[in-house]
């Protein structure tokens, strides 16, 4: 393992993207990130890594230091925030622990220094130039529109939740001890300097949050000063921690994170008992009982082998492993989409859908389409359709990775926000139909009566699903 100062995080073969960037469209626009599609908005992210690099190399293997000394991403990334504008939302009603945690890194441990209540801004900056604290700035993409912007294409892209904080750390300081998370991280760094250290996992690819004691990790694997403009991704279980040098007034860098609670582990605990119950239905084996006293003693596992295989056999013929809590936590929780100051598109509005209507699917990256058993009938599996939209939950920028009362499940186990609409099963070829067409005319849906099509049409226009040209 290297020294202290050792290797850089791998950079792949250049850190400048090859030749020189597009002209500004506007000053205020600069073409640092594009915007145009989910994978477009990724890669230029990482830009200059090639995504199936990125991909191959580093996900979930190791870090990535993209180190690009230009002005134009620094300008822009310095856009996503700054320091000055806490003032500001301080004054909009910010509180201790929800929006803000104030702390510093003693001895190698964290020592919070939260007030109560609402933050006062005099009293933050004083403990940040006097107590060397970090301010921890919890999901600003609540407030700011390009990150909400960024993270939503992100949350497109990932089909995974996204979560950010911004990071404020007075020079010659440091907020956390040496951890490690539970996501995929990437660092985007927007003022001044921040002295890194990564160790290597003591827990790769890790399921929770831990502090690991400096004695343990040994020395860094990567050292390096990030410099606004970079990024830095590692993967989760990377055991890191982070100083301002002395020379830099201050540092602020933004952490956006993806993919927690998002392994093959969590998908099977969510799936299996879907197919479990899919299969009882057909399997007499599985509805037998088991046998006495089985609860009390040990030893079964080769009869649950065989059940095991019995339900590998039921997925190799149907090939259909749904997933149920995670897909509907994830609808009912992303950000809807960024519609900059036009909200328009997320109002019902303009011409009414009929028989003769040519309509086309708005918002395709934030619309599910998927087969589930109608709640109140679920024993019975009376089964519908369910057409799950972001766009229609436009309120959820506020309360984004928040946790708040208002995202708590139903008697049912769904999240009110997550029900969508329903339709009975003869629907889905229709629904299908519109999912796949760039445009379709209404009187063309595979329904088998005008009624029917335009109700369907009628339905996704309420919603502001289609759009009727």
């Amino acid at each position: 393992m290297p020294k202290k100062g050792g290797k850089h995080a791998e950079k792949g073969e250049e850190t400048q993207p090859q030749g020189k960037r597009a002209k500004l469209e506007a000053a205020s626009s600069p073409p640092v990130l594009n915007f145009e599609s989910p994978a477009s908005l990724f890669g230029s992210l990482i830009s200059p890594i090639q995504e199936e690099v990125f991909f191959r190399e580093y996900w979930e293997q190791k870090p990535l230091l993209v180190q690009r000394n230009d002005p134009l991403v620094a300008a822009y990334y310095l856009s996503l925030f700054q320091l000055p504008e806490l003032k500001e939302l301080c004054s909009q009603g910010l509180y201790y622990g929800r929006d803000v945690n104030v702390c510093r890194c003693v001895n190698g441990k964290k020592k919070v220094l939260n007030k109560g209540g609402k933050v006062n801004y005099m009293q933050l900056k004083k403990d940040f130039d006097q107590k060397k604290a970090t301010i921890q700035f919890h999901q600003p993409q609540r407030f700011k529109e390009e990150l909400w912007k960024i993270q939503e294409k992100l949350e497109c892209y990932f089909g995974s939740l996204v979560g950010s904080n911004v990071y404020i750390t007075p020079q010659g300081s440091q907020g956390l001890p040496p951890h490690y998370d539970d996501v995929e991280v990437f660092i985007l760094q927007l003022e001044g300097e921040k002295h890194w250290r990564l160790y290597k996992p003591t827990v790769p690819l890790a399921r929770e949050y831990n502090v690991e004691s400096e004695d343990r990790i040994g020395d860094p694997t990567h050292e390096f000063i990030l410099k606004p403009g970079d990024l830095l991704y590692f993967p989760r279980g990377t055991i890191h921690q982070a100083d301002t040098p002395l020379g830099t007034s201050y540092s602020t860098h933004v952490t956006i994170s993806t993919y927690q609670n998002s392994s093959w582990g969590d998908f099977l605990l969510d799936a299996i008992p879907g197919l479990v119950f899919d299969t009882a239905k057909d399997d007499v084996t599985l509805r037998r009982s088991i046998p006495r006293q089985l609860l009390m003693v040990a030893g079964w596992a080769d009869k649950l082998s065989g059940l095991l295989r019995r339900l590998a056999e039921r997925l190799e013929l149907s090939r259909d492993l749904r997933s149920a809590g995670m897909r509907r936590d994830f609808i009912a929780h992303r950000l809807p989409p960024c519609l900059g100051c036009d909200p328009a598109p997320l109002s019902p509005g303009g011409k009414l859908p009929r028989i003769d209507s040519q309509i086309r699917l708005q918002f395709r990256d934030h619309a599910v389409i998927t087969v589930e058993p109608e709640p109140e009938n679920s024993v019975s599996a009376q089964w519908g359709i369910l057409l799950i939209a972001a766009a229609a939950g436009a309120v959820l920028r506020e309360t984004h990775m928040m946790g708040t009362e208002d995202d708590t499940a139903s008697e049912g186990g769904t999240s009110q926000q997550a029900q969508g609409l329903r339709f009975p099963l003869s629907y889905l070829e229709a629904l299908k139909q519109i999912w796949s067409s760039s445009t379709v005319h209404v009187k063309e849906l595979h329904l088998s009566s005008d009624e029917e099509k335009e109700h369907l049409a009628l339905s996704l226009w309420s919603e502001c699903l289609i759009e009727v040209l």
